[in-house]
Parts: C-alpha cells; structure tokens; sequence
C-alpha cells in the first residue's frame, strides 16, 4: 500500500506541476466555544508559507446574535472548504451556497462543532459528514487519541501518533453507514468514540474529526492529521513553495 501511495504522489505532483494550478482552501469559522477565530488563520497561514495554496478566512462576526457570515459566494471557487461553526441558523440565500458546493460533489473537512454546525441543517451531520453527534462528555476529562488498528496504514495518518487532547469526547456511535474511522478516543468512565473518519457525499470526499481544541493546533499529530486530510480530501499532494 505504501508502494502505490508513492506512485500516486509522483502521478499527482507530475500533473500539478504542468497544470501549474493551485488549490484554493476556504476555511469558514463560526463558532465561539473553541476560539477557530484564531486557530484558522494561523493554521491557513502555515499552509501558504510551506505550501504552493491559496487560502480565504470567512468568519462569523462578533456578535453572537448576527446569523449570517459573509462572502460564502466565493465557495463557487473553492477547491476545499474547512468548516467549524455551531449552532447557527444561516440565511436561506447563504445555506444554498453551501448546499450547492456540497451537491457539485466538492470535499468537505468537518472540525469539532461542525457536527452541529446548522439549526436549520440538523440532517447535515448525519447526511454530508456521517457522524451521530449526541453530545459530550464531561467537560473535565481530557480525550485519549489512539488509532484504529485497521486503519493503520491509511495515508491520512501519516505522522499521527496517541496523543491526550483537552477537548470532552464527543458521543458519536454508532456512524453512518459508509463512515470509515480512523482514530479512536477515550474518556475515564466512558465508552471509547471515533474521533475522526472519512465519509463520501454526493461523490465528494468527506473528513470530519470532533478534535479541534485550540491545544489540538498545538500538537504536531494533529497537525499532521489535517494536513494529511487535506491532500486526501483534494485528492492530491500538497506542493511545497520554494526555499528562496
């Protein structure tokens, strides 16, 4: 399997290099609990100083009442979009934006809150990301990250080692038929729960963990998580920028 990854990076990297295009990631933060206002343009921002990308922060506004985030229209050339967002009741017009990137069969990377991300979507974590979000556990007990043993060699986690997140564990079994797991988490006292999987909607690929504490960004295993999701979800390798 390592052998044909390999292949598949030289393959895509060959065609990049001649198509000379570059993926456009939007990332969409809309939530208040877990501070995505800030991780995400410093995340973003990592990825176009290493990376051959271009990256577009749209935010929710301060104001908790505002149920709205502006500029989703430039979803019509995106290539990926990162969502964390919570609870929010979007504006008819900017939810059949997302709708309609989601039905062109586009990937989708799903963080933390963005199994709830929608009042008037409730059927989006279940449909688009293949999760059973029920909750969480108690807020004081910190998340043990393992991996699947039959998902050990899966591309995705390359570089991921167990690592001990300060996020509660979120219920989520049993997925959705389809939903493959990759990595596990456990609380004391607790059943373990998939902590991340990959899932397919409307021929789209699909990534969702409930990791995205702001401590998570700080850990390289989960960096390497979201980078290795990201050229599964493009279905391609990112390139690195030149060292001038």
């Amino acid at each position: 399997m390592k052998a044909h990854y390999l292949v598949w990076i030289l393959i895509c990297s060959v065609i990049r290099c001649f198509a000379g295009d570059v993926p456009n990631i939007v990332f969409i933060t809309g939530e208040f609990e877990y501070h995505s206002k800030e991780t995400f343009p410093e995340f973003a921002r990592g990825l176009e100083q290493d990376y051959k990308v271009k990256t577009t922060i749209l935010q929710r506004p301060d104001d908790e009442k505002v149920q709205s985030i502006s500029g989703l229209e430039k979803l019509a050339d995106a290539d990926l979009v990162i969502l964390m967002m919570r609870r929010m009741v979007l504006p008819e017009d900017q939810m059949a934006l997302i709708k309609k990137y989601l039905d062109s069969g586009k990937p989708l990377i799903g963080l933390r809150t963005a199994s709830h991300s929608f009042e008037n979507w409730k059927e989006f974590d279940r449909e688009v990301l293949g999760g059973n979000y029920g909750n969480h556990f108690e807020n004081d007990r910190k998340t043990t990250v393992t991996i699947m043993p039959e998902a050990r060699d899966n591309p995705i986690l390359r570089g991921v080692t167990s690592f001990v997140s300060d996020g509660a564990l979120y219920r989520n079994t049993p997925l959705q038929p389809g939903s493959k797991p990759l990595l596990i988490g456990s609380a004391m006292g607790h059943p373990p729960q998939p902590v991340a999987w990959t899932h397919e909607y409307k021929s789209g690929r699909i990534f969702y963990s409930s990791l995205g504490h702001p401590n998570d960004f700080k850990e390289q295993s989960f960096q390497n998580l979201l980078h290795h999701a990201i050229e599964w979800a493009l279905n391609t390798p990112l390139q690195k920028r030149d060292v001038k």
